[in-house]
């Protein structure tokens, strides 16, 4: 049985606020790009630029980063196939400049982890701020969200499924039971 917990316009709230945060946070846009990682965080980094642009009247970059070869899990999730690599694609250099790190779902850290390691491999940014649609806690890594559009505590026998628009036709984050 699932429960939505977000729907249409909960995510359209949440994404509007975060975006909001940002521009605070940083005393504005300037020297800041947003990353997403694949595959739903890239939609919801195009989402939260186009916010911020709304709000700013200025173009915020924003890229997007493939983790799958930085995952600690590669051996675990591949046994039968060979891993389906999409590809980093980031439209500035990241040396210097604050990176907001964007992702649906934020569980046990390691997709995060992963993820600093593909940015670190590009550059030293400034600085690297996380933002996440919804956190379900349940870490296992010392990584903390800057930004969060829902906190959702879970028990581990649940499961958060974030569905986006540009992905899955609709937008709703529902909790599952395994």
């Amino acid at each position: 049985m699932s429960q939505v917990i977000l729907d249409e316009q909960a995510i359209t709230r949440a994404t509007t606020r975060i975006a909001h945060e940002i521009i605070e946070r940083n005393k504005g846009i300037d020297n800041c790009v947003l990353v997403g990682i694949k595959t739903r965080g890239i939609y919801l980094a195009q989402r939260l630029a186009e916010r911020i642009e709304q709000i700013e009247g200025l173009p915020l970059p924003v890229g997007e980063i493939d983790i799958t070869l930085y995952r600690d899990d590669l051996t675990v999730k591949t046994d039968t196939e060979e891993p389906v690599i999409q590809g980093t694609n980031i439209p500035i250099e990241i040396e210097n400049r604050k990176v907001i790190l964007v992702d649906d779902v934020l569980y046990t850290g390691r997709t995060v982890r992963a993820a600093l390691d593909a940015l670190i491999d590009l550059g030293r940014p400034e600085q690297i701020q996380l933002a996440v649609l919804v956190d379900r806690g349940h870490r296992e890594l010392p990584i903390r969200p800057d930004y969060v559009g829902k906190n959702v505590p879970t028990s581990k026998s649940e499961i958060i499924v974030a569905e986006l628009k540009e992905v899955d036709a609709r937008d709703q984050v529902k909790i599952d039971k395994k």
